[in-house]
């Protein structure tokens, strides 16, 4: 089917593109600045901070673009594994639209079996702790991604709890603040190889 070839085509150019271009742009400005964190003002460690956000968008939405493109030259169609995580107003939003298809399993494989929501709300919050921890594993051995996973678990579930009807009240522009910002904070946990950096 050449008109899906082309727009398999189209679609992994794009990926690449943003990998390559942006990605990798925003990562040379990273390393420097990870490199060399004793010496980062405040305003320099926050740019720092934004730069590795960006980073990590524009390659993994360049990844997904590209997987998705050669899908459909081949003829096949993979799931959406990334749809604006960056809109959302909130880190419950954020974990529905990031890494779609290991949440998915995370749920199916993890929280399920576990015990999702039928043992009673404290044991929910504990099984979605848990998840988060795993999650955090998955990405990596070092201390840093148990951190980073126990640290969105703690935020997922204080928002459950009574962070979202907070949140709700408020302007939808404060609400993209605040989870950009607690977004940015998770990123930079998630950024360096040791707690002590």
């Amino acid at each position: 089917d050449w008109e899906k070839f082309a727009g398999g085509l189209y679609l992994f150019a794009l990926g690449l593109s943003k990998k390559v271009l942006l990605a990798d742009t925003f990562g040379k400005a990273v390393d420097a600045g990870y490199g060399n964190v004793a010496g980062l003002s405040g305003t320099d460690a926050w740019l720092v901070m934004l730069f590795y956000t960006l980073q990590l968008y524009f390659d993994f939405s360049g990844y997904c673009d590209m997987g998705r493109g050669i899908a459909h030259m081949l003829g096949m169609e993979l799931p959406v594994n990334f749809d604006s995580p960056y809109k959302a107003s909130n880190i419950i939003e954020f974990w529905k639209r990031w890494h779609i298809t290991l949440n998915r399993f995370l749920r199916k494989y993890v929280y399920i079996p576990l015990g999702g929501n039928r043992k009673g709300t404290a044991r929910m919050y504990l099984n979605l702790f848990i998840v988060f921890l795993v999650s955090g594993i998955w990405h990596g051995a070092g201390w840093n991604f148990v951190v980073w996973g126990l640290y969105f678990g703690a935020v997922l579930i204080l928002e459950k709890l009574f962070l979202l009807r907070c949140l709700n009240r408020l302007p939808a522009l404060f609400r993209h603040i605040y989870a950009l910002l607690l977004i940015m904070l998770g990123w930079a946990v998630f950024a360096f190889d040791s707690l002590g950096s």
